[in-house]
């Protein structure tokens, strides 16, 4: 008897958990990072997670076996490697230290600040009193390596003679605090604001550089009154 032709393309196609199980991982992480985004850390549920990827929750287990994995594997495929990438540029630019720190923040904005990603920081802002344990992988994975790029490019300027010698640490709170409040605020309180109570991205981005060169550019020497 001859063969069903749609029995023999049955056997031949590879079952549909064997031809996704390159992409997987990647499909986990995006639908925990929409979930974490949006239901929080302790609302995310890993049946939920797994549901939004279309895998059961025993596939999830195999390739992060808790929460929090999932979490830090988010945090690390996601966030860190565009550290990683300004790093990279950074090294091997020849542009002034004033291009490079506006730069510096422009990436941020756009890759951090007006994306999903920054859910995840308003997440351990708004739970790390619950979960001290991810707020200190976060400090770890993100916010002290970005704070040593934001260094390194002062420091570039300071002995470029470029700018002026200041407290460096006491400089990076003082200006990514109003980014990141900006980016929470962003994914938080101004969609329930009037608009008229907002101020452009691209305004905030200026006054913000404007405010940061004018602390570091060096200052004209006092003169002398003449007799």
């Amino acid at each position: 008897m001859a063969a069903d032709p749609q029995d023999t393309t049955r056997r031949a196609r590879p079952p549909r958990w064997e031809r996704r199980k390159e992409a997987r991982p990647g499909e986990l992480l995006g639908a925990a990072l929409d979930l974490f985004v949006e239901k929080g850390y302790a609302a995310t549920r890993l049946d939920d997670v797994a549901a939004r990827a279309g895998v059961s929750k025993g596939t999830l287990y195999l390739y992060y076996p808790s929460k929090e994995d999932l979490f830090k594997a988010v945090v690390r495929e996601s966030i860190v490697p565009l550290i990683e990438s300004f790093k990279r540029d950074l090294a091997q630019s020849s542009a002034p230290s004033a291009a490079l720190l506006g730069e510096f923040f422009r990436q941020w904005w756009s890759c951090f600040g007006a994306t999903p990603l920054a859910g995840i920081a308003k997440l351990v802002v708004g739970e790390a009193g619950n979960f001290p344990e991810l707020a200190r992988f976060f400090q770890l994975e993100v916010v002290i390596p970005n704070a040593q790029l934001l260094r390194s490019i002062v420091e570039r300027g300071v002995r470029q003679g470029e700018f002026r010698d200041i407290d460096i640490d006491a400089g990076i709170q003082l200006w990514m605090s109003p980014m990141v409040l900006r980016a929470i605020w962003e994914h938080s309180i101004l969609p329930c604001c009037p608009p008229e109570l907002d101020v452009p991205i691209d305004r905030f981005m200026t006054a913000h550089l404007d405010s940061v060169l004018g602390v570091l550019v060096p200052r004209a020497p006092a003169t002398g009154s003449g007799a």
